[in-house]
């Protein structure tokens, strides 16, 4: 349904507290709508799936992780495909929330030259993820195996995909019903000692080694 009152990056997060989210229609459509998905796509933080050729990537790569380090750029690298629900408006919300530190980016760099990331909404114990690139093979594969590592460590409880697809589905994401991921959202909600910032995102093969350590 369409919303004729200007979004604001409070009522945005009021929206996500509320288990719905903002999209648009496509990049030229100005107008904001809200969607509550019947089936909700979450990334268990404990069940990230690493397969043996994506470690073995991760574990050769001279690639660097940065958290924050060029969040626009990540949200324009999301938005640089033909078809996108990323208009002008929300790029102008989730800007305004980084600023707030409530929006954060973990990123894939090349040298001086971002090939790939993934970015979201950080509330209490939830991370609300809204989209991610790659420019270069794997690149936001290992974007989000740095992202599901770096929330399990800084006290994260729900990584919410927000639809499940097939790509998703082959790292570990599953597909609940709208009770249960209110559910899960309400004990996210609940959790106040979430610190996105609390430790460093370390190094590929430091993800690695931690997520291969544990599984």
């Amino acid at each position: 349904m369409k919303d004729d009152i200007r979004l604001t990056p409070d009522l945005l997060l009021q929206g996500y507290a509320a288990g719905i989210f903002p999209m648009a229609e496509s990049r030229d459509d100005p107008e904001v709508f809200w969607v509550d998905p019947r089936m909700r796509g979450v990334l268990p933080l404990d069940g990230f799936h690493i397969s043996r050729s994506l470690a073995r990537a991760m574990r050769r790569t001279d690639w660097m992780l940065r958290v924050d380090g060029d969040f626009a750029g990540v949200v324009d690298g999301c938005a640089d495909r033909v078809d996108t629900w990323i208009n002008p408006e929300i790029r102008r919300l989730y800007l305004a929330l980084h600023k707030r530190g409530q929006a954060r980016s973990v990123e894939v760099w090349d040298g001086n030259e971002l090939i790939g990331g993934v970015y979201g909404v950080v509330l209490k114990g939830a991370f609300f993820g809204e989209s991610m690139f790659s420019r270069r093979t794997n690149a936001s594969k290992m974007a989000l195996a740095a992202a599901v590592d770096h929330l399990r460590r800084t006290g994260f409880t729900l990584f919410d995909t927000q639809f499940l697809t097939p790509h998703l589905a082959t790292l570990g994401a599953q597909e609940v019903s709208r009770a249960t991921y209110h559910a899960r959202l309400s004990h996210a909600l609940g959790v106040h000692s979430a610190d996105f910032t609390a430790a460093p995102v370390g190094s590929f093969q430091d993800v690695v080694q931690r997520m291969t350590h544990t599984s």
